[in-house]
């Protein structure tokens, strides 16, 4: 994605709110063919490309814009540079953040479908004309991000402000109505969700868009086979699971499967933590859910030591046990949690970016 000035045409590569010399918002200029025009093969690892050989391209769009990009697959200089698409919702996208969260939350759901909530929600049968008179409803969208503790943004411990931003922003985009938008949570322990909210500054996001945040401890539950679910999960046209990937010394990975439990009841949580976690009880647990989508943050990852560490990358996926299993896989994570072992690498689509091209042993 580039940015240009439509007065002097100028372009850049990262969202500076205007430009420096028109002072003039800038429009999105985003990349349709791309081909390649240079190809280096290194070598030689180093703390972030640990794994080689691999090549740098230099890559050139229609308008000209030229950029560089790491690739396991190699390229000759003429080549078109294309990143397939996939329907299958067991797959996984993988894509790199490089300078605006918007831009990959974007580039991210689009290379799994991309969701259309408009065409969802009132779908036409074969034959039928849609009635361009009739008001459409807006739908209505429940996002659940990491929310564990009362810690500032930087210690990677919940969702960050400006994930949680960027997605409010790209539903707008998709026409959701930002009243129509519930941020939900709840808290397993002593310290109120209240308190979180506001140390996050994930509450300071949702005030800034009048979006109403909702302990979900507060609302209606349903019983649902073993477990006591959230009514407010089967009230909505879209649910995003919205979680900050970490790694665990217990769990292996904690995620997209992880963040899911706040959906259910506290005593209901617990008692599904007295009983060992097996991948029968987690998938048992996602069948009961109704579909939803998750975008997982993954720019900064909070160690098994309590140590932040940088990865830059976002995950997206419908099935959160194959995110996990991908992010474990990136992470090279050892050994893998019992939970995760039947999720083979092997079977699971992938899409955007290689795991290769990202994988970094974090400690």
């Amino acid at each position: 994605m580039f940015y240009q000035c439509h007065r002097c045409k100028k372009n850049w590569q990262y969202p500076i709110e205007k430009c420096p010399e028109c002072f003039l918002e800038l429009e999105k200029l985003p990349s349709k063919e791309i081909k390649v025009i240079g190809v280096s093969k290194v070598n030689i690892p180093t703390i972030f490309h640990q794994k080689v050989p691999y090549f740098v391209l230099v890559l050139e769009d229609e308008n000209g814009n030229k950029w560089v990009q790491k690739s396991i697959r190699e390229y000759r200089a003429g080549d078109e540079f294309k990143i397939e698409l996939t329907q299958d919702e067991d797959a996984v996208a993988i894509w790199r953040i490089k300078y605006d969260i918007l831009e990959a939350i974007e580039k991210i759901v689009d290379l799994i479908g991309g969701i259309d909530i408009n065409e969802k929600l009132s779908p036409i049968k074969q034959g039928e004309a849609r009635d361009e008179a009739k008001p459409q409803r807006s739908p209505k969208v429940l996002i659940l991000p990491t929310l564990v503790s009362p810690s500032h943004p930087h210690f990677a411990e919940n969702t960050t402000p400006q994930f949680l931003e960027a997605t409010i922003k790209y539903l707008i985009e998709k026409g959701v109505k930002s009243e129509n938008i519930k941020v939900v949570g709840q808290s397993f322990d002593e310290i109120p969700i209240e308190a979180s909210a506001q140390k996050s500054q994930l509450l300071g996001v949702c005030q800034n868009y009048k979006i109403l945040p909702q302990d979900l401890a507060k609302a209606d539950f349903i019983k649902k086979d073993e477990f006591e679910i959230s009514a407010e999960v089967f009230n909505v046209d879209l649910i995003i699971n919205l979680p900050i990937l970490k790694l665990d010394s217990s769990l292996g990975v904690k995620g997209a499967v992880e963040n899911t439990f706040k959906f259910l009841k506290k005593s209901s949580y617990f008692s599904l933590q007295r009983l060992p976690r097996t991948e029968e009880k987690v998938k048992k647990l996602q069948k009961i859910l109704p579909g939803y989508l998750t975008i997982a943050e993954g720019n900064y990852i909070q160690t098994t030591s309590g140590f932040i560490s940088f990865l830059g990358i976002t995950l997206a996926s419908f099935n959160p046990l194959n995110l996990d299993r991908v992010f474990a896989e990136i992470c090279q994570t050892e050994p893998l949690p019992e939970w995760l072992k039947g999720v083979k690498i092997e079977s699971i689509p992938i899409v955007g970016r290689r795991v290769e091209e990202v994988r970094l042993k974090i400690f």
